[in-house]
């Protein structure tokens, strides 16, 4: 562990930082748990406090904070060449490598070149600008729109936050891209059409899809782009049936689909991927977070055959790509996300995902059945959530305060949560045990029962 002067630490918390989703002057009368250490799952905070995180970092630790292969993969590289740019003329071996293997991982979802990235955010703002330029090729030059989900996260760019379909994302920022629609997501606990069949609200759903597009003009929309499984939301795993529904809506129109898989990738749903998961192929899919396992900031955009092929076989300026960032395949984050790939098929953590995100889920329940407070509890693979409440009846939603306590009183008991409005959200490293998940559960409950 590195050595910090703690009183310094204490002293300084708060003071000079901004931190990300937080009011500053909240942070600055509560200040936020300070973290000097992480072996395994377990995080240590300047106190010497040990947690099990069941946050994963943010959806992203997904093989835990000891895995050598990566943090070896970041020093070897950072010896070799620690960075060169992948503009026009020059690339790094790392980044070939990289771009091969994504190929063959993505070959069977017909995802076949790659656009690297700094994270989520760079990735969404990609797979937006791409699309519309897609249809630009085509002589589509109408085709600007983009529809998306309420309740949908897609990062904090002006693009991504115009998709996003939570107020508290939007609103300070406002006006946002113009050209961007929301519809309702199939969201079984909260809905417009006050549906609890979970198919009938999937039908519901694309039937508001539908409809947007003959509103809007399907001749007008560039791309329809959600997240396999809703994350920040508040973890909404939609019907079975509703991703396949729009991939054949969008086909029908000649939207694309864009896959936001920045949460989704790489197992945590139990699956490879939200969209396998789903038996959807996207035209884009948006990655970063467990690419590295949060060890370097990167990400990227797979590409399926059909836009692939509009864009290479384009003779005109209209080809050209005329975006990048300065960071884009940066070669100590290719070396990464290569050592961690490895890891990943290694350990097959989607299995691991899918045993220990059901232990997680019927723990939950159980919760559930214990405490007043929770709502609803909802989840797929390692993503879950409790939804607390004031009122069953009227689901009223709990007062922030309250859920403020649920936070303080599970990390004093052991176990890091977070928090979103008043959402629990579970999403720990796919490494987890059935101790772990016990662990967790049982934190819970002692935090709910303060509550």
């Amino acid at each position: 562990m590195v050595a910090h002067d703690s009183n310094f630490l204490k002293e300084n918390n708060a003071r000079h930082l901004w931190h990300p989703m937080a009011h500053p002057a909240e942070m600055r009368a509560h200040p936020p748990k300070v973290l000097v250490g992480a072996e395994g799952v377990t995080l240590t905070d300047v106190e010497g406090h040990r947690t099990l995180d069941a946050v994963g970092g943010l959806w992203n630790v997904n093989l835990g904070y000891s895995c050598d292969p990566v943090k070896k993969a970041i020093a070897d590289q950072l010896n070799a060449l620690p960075y060169y740019s992948a503009f026009r003329g020059t690339t790094t071996g790392s980044a070939v490598e990289l771009s091969y293997q994504l190929a063959e991982w993505f070959k069977q979802d017909g995802l076949v070149r790659s656009f690297f990235t700094s994270g989520g955010s760079d990735s969404v703002e990609t797979s937006l600008r791409l699309a519309r330029q897609y249809h630009k090729i085509r002589g589509e030059r109408d085709r600007t729109k983009f529809l998306s989900l309420k309740k949908g996260y897609h990062g904090t760019h002006f693009g991504g936050a115009s998709v996003n379909g939570n107020t508290n994302f939007r609103r300070n920022y406002e006006p946002l891209l113009p050209g961007c629609f929301q519809i309702a997501s199939p969201y079984l606990y909260r809905n417009p059409f006050n549906e609890t069949d979970p198919a009938r609200l999937a039908e519901l759903c694309a039937a508001a899809l539908e409809d947007e597009i003959v509103f809007q003009g399907a001749d007008t929309i560039a791309a329809f782009i959600m997240e396999p499984v809703l994350g920040a939301g508040g973890v909404i795993p939609p019907h079975e049936s509703f991703m396949p529904k729009v991939r054949e809506i969008c086909d029908r129109h000649g939207i694309l689909l864009i896959a936001d898989e920045v949460i989704t990738a790489f197992g945590r749903t139990g699956a490879w991927t939200g969209s396998r998961l789903w038996g959807v192929k996207p035209d884009l899919t948006c990655m970063a977070k467990a690419i590295t396992n949060g060890y370097f900031p990167f990400g990227a955009v797979m590409i399926s055959e059909k836009v692939v092929d509009a864009f290479e076989n384009d003779a005109t300026a209209f080809g050209a790509i005329g975006h990048g960032y300065t960071y884009s395949a940066h070669p100590v984050g290719a070396a990464a996300a290569l050592a961690c790939l490895s890891e990943t098929k290694k350990l097959d953590v989607p299995a691991n995902a899918a045993l220990r995100g059901a232990e997680l889920l019927a723990g939950c329940l159980a919760l559930k059945e214990k405490h007043e407070v929770v709502g609803d509890v909802r989840g797929k693979g390692l993503m879950v959530a409790l939804e607390l409440v004031a009122d069953r009846s009227t689901k009223k939603p709990i007062d922030k305060k309250v859920i403020g306590l649920v936070f303080e009183k599970a990390y004093e008991a052991g176990v890091m949560i977070r928090v979103s409005g008043n959402n629990i959200i579970l999403s720990p490293p796919l490494v987890i045990t059935t101790s772990d998940v016990n662990k967790i559960v049982a934190a819970l409950h002692e935090a709910l029962a303060a509550a």
